[in-house]
C-alpha cells in the first residue's frame, strides 16, 4: 500500500488488507479519522512512519504481521495521534513486535500478547500513559530500552523467569509503578542483568517473588 495512498480519506470506515500486501508505506492511512479498527495481515513485513497518523476514530488493532521487523520510529510513530486506540491484540503466530510499534498511544488500556512472541522491541509502549497493567509472556528473554518509558499509569507488571536482562530506561517515568510480580525467586532476580539507570528507576519499587519481597 503506497506512500500517502489513502491519506485524509475521512469517509473510509473499514478496510480489509489482503495477504498479498507486504508493506504499508508512510502516511498510507494518515488522517482516515473514520476508521475504527484495523487488522494487519501476516504478509506485512514493514510499516512506514505515520502510516495511521491521525486516525482519531481507531479503537482497536489486531497485529498479525508475523515477519514485520520495521514499524515507524521514535520521532515518527505509526499510530501518532490515534487518541482513541484502546485495545491491541498481538496475533498468535507473531514472534517480533517491532521498535516503537505503539509509541504514543496514550489511550491504550488493553494489550494482549501471545506466547509466540519472542521479542518486544525498544520503545514499543513508550508514552502509553493510560496503560495500567501488562503481563509479559514467558517466551520473552529481555525487556529492551524504553519499552515502557512514560507509561505513567502503569501500576503493576508481571515478569516471567525467562527474563535475563532489563535494559536501561525500560521503566523510565513509570511514576505509578510501585509493585512488580516476579514469577521466580530472589536468587533468580539477582541474576537479571540491569545497569545503574535501571536500578535507579526501580529503586522505589517492591518486587514480589516466590520467596518474599525484594526491596532494591
Amino acid at each position: 500500500i503506497g506512500y500517502h495512498a489513502f491519506e485524509n480519506c475521512s469517509g473510509l470506515t473499514s478496510i480489509t488488507i489482503p495477504n498479498s500486501v507486504s508493506s504499508i508505506e508512510a502516511y498510507a492511512f494518515c488522517g482516515c479519522d473514520g476508521l475504527t479498527s484495523i487488522t494487519i495481515p501476516n504478509s506485512v513485513t514493514s510499516i512506514g512512519s505515520n502510516a495511521f497518523e491521525g486516525c482519531s476514530g481507531l479503537t482497536s488493532v489486531i497485529f498479525n504481521a508475523e515477519n514485520c521487523e520495521t514499524m515507524g520510529s521514535l520521532s515518527y510513530p505509526v499510530f501518532m495521534y490515534c487518541t482513541k486506540l484502546s485495545s491491541v491484540t498481538i496475533g498468535e503466530n507473531v514472534k517480533i513486535v517491532p521498535d516503537y510499534a505503539f509509541d504514543g498511544c496514550d489511550g491504550l488500556t488493553s494489550v494482549t500478547i501471545g506466547n509466540s512472541v519472542t521479542s518486544i522491541g525498544s520503545g514499543v509502549f513508550f508514552g502509553c500513559t493510560s496503560l495500567e497493567s501488562i503481563n509479559i509472556p514467558n517466551s520473552i528473554s529481555d525487556i529492551k530500552e524504553l519499552t515502557f518509558a512514560g507509561c505513567s499509569s502503569l501500576k503493576s507488571i508481571t515478569i516471567p523467569t525467562t527474563i535475563k536482562r532489563i535494559e536501561k530506561f525500560a521503566f523510565a517515568n513509570c511514576n505509578s509503578l510501585k509493585s512488580i510480580t516476579y514469577l521466580g525467586r530472589k536468587v533468580q532476580w539477582a541474576k537479571i542483568k540491569m545497569d545503574i539507570y535501571t536500578k535507579l528507576i526501580l529503586s522505589t519499587t517492591i518486587i514480589h517473588c516466590l520467596d518474599g519481597e525484594i526491596v532494591p
